[in-house]
Order: C-alpha cells, then structure tokens, then sequence
C-alpha cells in the first residue's frame, strides 16, 4: 500500500478585518466623508482665498505632498503615460482642475445648501453618461437605491419641510454647480479608460495636471486684483482642500469605484449630506431632529440597496 500524503494547506483566507480596511466600499464612504467638509471649507475661504488659486494652489501643493512618496512609481510609470496622454491629460484636467475651480467659483455667488442639493444630482448623472456612452446598465435594484437615498437626502435639506425647498433660490452659482456635475459625472464614467498604472501615480497626475492647468487663470485673478489673505483661516481651509477633500478623497474614490463600477459608486455621494447632518449635530450642537434621524436611515438604506450586486 502506498503511503498517502497530506494535502497542501489551503491558503488562510483574509481576515475579517482585512476584508473591511480593503472594502472598495469602505473606500467610497471615506471620500464621502472628506469631501463632506469641502462645500463648507470652499464657502469658508469665499472672499479669503479667490477661487481658481484655491483650485490650483489645492492642486500643486497635493502634487508636492505626494512626490517624495510617489516619484519612483511616477518614473517607472512614465513610459504608459506618454502613451496613453490623450485619456489622461482630459481626465485630470477636467476632473481635476476645472471641477474643483468651478465648485469653487459657485460657492461665491450659492450656499453650502444649493450646493449640497445639486450635488444630489451626480448618481443619476452618472448612470446616464455611462448609459449614453459606454451603453451600461443597472438592475432595477439599483436604480430604486439611487432614487431611496435621494428622498433622503431632499429631507435633509429641505428640513422636513416642502417651504423650504420652495424659499431656495437659485443664481448663476447653481446654474454653475449644475454644469459642474456634469463634468463629474463623464469624469467618474471616462475613468475605465485610465491606463493601467498604479493607483498612486494617477492621483498624483491628477493633483499635478489639474493644478498647472489652472496655474494661468489664478495669476490672472491676481492680475485683476484678486489677492489672498493670509490669516489662520486661510491656513486651514487650504490644508483641508488639499489633504482631505483633494489628495486622500480621489485616492479613495479611484479606487473604489475601480472595483465596482462608476454607476454603483455614484450613490455612495449622497453619504455627504448624511455626515454633514452628523458632523452638525454632534460638533456644531445643532438639534438632532426627526428628518435627520429618517433623512439617514433613508441615505444608508438606498447606499446599501444600490450597491447590491444584481446577480448575487
């Protein structure tokens, strides 16, 4: 009789704390979550910081962050970057640059409100860019999440009540805010057709080309007059631009709508809202009220439903 050997092992499949820190939906809810404060740090640095050189100065000083920790990747990278130059440089500039500098600009002439409603916009935005061109489709699943925590996010902002939606007014900065997504929208649909680099490399492109490309506009401002002021204020609304709302929150984002799709990440937008009502309430010490506690429970649930996979 021969002698039988044991099996090889099976490889240790992760642990349940790896399969959270590396969830794509963990990813999406974190740059939720930092671009949460952006409308408020934009709205801030009105009339502080003139809007391009806040877009560009974002841009570049993220780009000078990342270099020391990106630039043997960046190198290697290079080679596929010059190739592929056509898909990157659009997709940098405008996703990058143009709209950060045009929510910038809005937030001049609207409020954090306007901007929090439109921003609302961007999931079913999405879905039909990436319907228009690349013929994608979502499960009727899906789109009921999108259309569930959009009525979240109406309560929010409305505050429970119809007057208030009705007593919004809207202005140039809204009308700017609405062309805005739109950008956002062909961004978050044309990002299939990066090159494959890494990560990394893409998000430092981003933060360099998107900052140069708004380079002369900003010295423009200056030319007409527009300067910055340097306070505390200042300070801390640029740190945040380009740390949290900027560098962190497209590494996020990138990655997590990489691995389930532009349509199905799109939803994980209505998040910004639902932290803002939270970071409200437990910093600010705002009442919690009952449209926040339904307005939440509305947002979680269509996030959870429009992330579903239809063929699970």
């Amino acid at each position: 009789m021969t002698a039988q050997t044991d099996p090889s092992p099976d490889v240790a499949a992760p642990s349940l704390w790896w399969r959270i820190i590396t969830s794509p939906y963990l990813y999406l809810a974190i740059a939720g979550l930092f671009w949460s404060g952006n409308h408020i740090a934009g709205k801030a640095g009105a009339g502080h910081i003139p809007p391009v050189t806040m877009s560009s100065g974002r841009w570049l000083l993220g780009a000078l962050i990342l270099w020391p920790f990106v630039r043997k990747q960046v190198i290697a990278d290079l080679p596929m970057l010059k190739k592929s130059w056509k898909v990157v440089v659009p997709l940098c500039v405008f996703g990058g640059g143009v709209f950060s500098t045009l929510q910038y600009v809005a937030l001049n002439y609207t409020s954090a409100l306007n901007a929090s409603i439109f921003n609302s916009f961007a999931p079913p935005m999405i879905a039909a860019a990436g319907a228009v061109l690349f013929r994608d489709r979502l499960a009727a699943i899906n789109y009921a999440g999108i259309v569930v925590s959009f009525i979240g996010v109406m309560l929010i902002v409305s505050r429970g009540s119809l007057d208030v939606l009705q007593s919004v007014e809207f202005n140039w900065g809204d009308v700017i805010l609405v062309a805005n997504m739109g950008i956002w929208a062909a961004y978050c649909t044309c990002l299939r057709l990066r090159p494959p680099v890494h990560p990394m490399t893409f998000v430092f492109c981003v933060a360099l080309l998107g900052g140069l490309s708004m380079a002369p506009f900003a010295i423009w401002e200056h030319v007409r007059g527009l300067e910055i002021q340097f306070t505390w204020l200042t300070f801390s609304v640029m740190a945040y631009v380009t740390l949290f709302s900027g560098t962190l929150a497209y590494v996020f984002w990138n990655r997590g709508q990489e691995a389930i799709g532009a349509s199905r990440a799109a939803v994980f937008l209505h998040l910004i809202p639902f932290y803002g009502a939270v970071l409200a309430t437990s910093i600010l010490g705002e009442h919690l009220r009952w449209f926040h506690i339904v307005g939440c429970a509305l947002i979680l649930a269509g996030v959870w439903i429009a992330s579903r996979d239809s063929k699970a």
